[in-house]
C-alpha cells in the first residue's frame, strides 16, 4: 500500500519537528545546563541526598564565581565523572583561617582580615585548619554541613578550571522547588586579626 499526500506531510512535519528539537535540546544539554543529584550529607540542610538540580553552565564563563556561590566542580585528583557539591568560602588570592566555629577571610579590602556570617549553617565542627593562601586561579570551597564534608579542609584549594557551574534551578523534590537553592550572601561580621586571641 502506497502512502497518501497527507500521509507523507505528516511523516515529514514529524521529522522536521524531530530535528529542530536535537539542533535547540542538545546544544542547551550539552552547553548550557546539565541536571544533578546531590548525593551525601554534605550540604544539609541547604541540600539533601536525592536532591534533583538543574545545573547553570553558562554564568562563570563570563565571570567567576562570587563568595557564597554554590556551586557544582570535579574535585581535584578523583576520578573522571565524579562531581562535588559546596560552597564558595575564599577567592582568588585570598587567605583563609579556620579556627573553632571561626572562618576568617584576609583579602586586599580587608587586610586585618575579616570573620565570616554563616546563616545557612546548623551542624558545624570546631576545627584548626593550616592558614591557606588561595591561589589567582583557585577557590577555597566548604559544605555546609562542615561535620560531614570532604572539602578544602581536606584536598586543599580548587582549580577555577573544575568549576562545572552553580546551582540553577532545584526540580525535586517537588516542595522545595526554587531558582538559584541556596545562594546566600556570605559577608563580614567585622573586621579582626588572625592575631586576636
Amino acid at each position: 500500500p502506497s502512502l497518501n499526500k497527507k500521509e507523507v506531510n505528516s511523516w515529514w512535519d514529524l521529522i522536521k519537528f524531530s530535528i529542530t528539537a536535537f539542533l535547540i535540546v542538545v546544544p542547551i544539554r550539552v552547553f548550557l545546563v546539565q541536571p544533578f543529584v546531590v548525593s551525601g550529607e554534605s550540604m544539609v540542610p541547604t541540600f539533601h541526598d536525592r536532591d534533583y538540580l538543574i545545573v547553570d553552565e553558562l554564568t562563570y564563563r563570563f565571570k567567576k564565581p562570587a563568595r557564597g556561590d554554590v556551586i557544582i566542580f570535579r574535585p581535584p585528583n578523583q576520578p573522571k565523572g565524579i562531581y562535588y557539591i559546596k560552597r564558595v568560602i575564599g577567592l582568588p588570592g585570598e587567605t583563609v583561617s579556620i579556627k573553632g566555629t571561626k572562618v576568617t577571610i584576609i583579602n586586599s579590602e580587608f587586610p586585618n582580615g575579616f570573620e565570616l556570617k554563616e546563616p545557612y549553617i546548623q551542624n558545624i565542627t570546631a576545627d584548626t585548619v593550616p592558614t591557606t593562601v588561595v591561589g589567582p586561579e583557585d577557590l577555597f570551597v566548604l559544605g555546609d554541613n562542615r561535620p560531614r564534608s570532604s572539602d578544602s579542609r581536606v584536598w586543599g584549594t580548587l582549580p577555577l578550571k573544575n568549576v562545572t557551574g552553580r546551582a540553577l534551578i532545584r526540580l525535586f523534590p517537588f516542595r522545595d522547588i526554587n531558582y538559584l537553592p541556596g545562594a546566600q550572601e556570605v559577608y563580614e561580621t567585622k573586621s579582626t586579626s588572625l592575631t586576636e586571641k
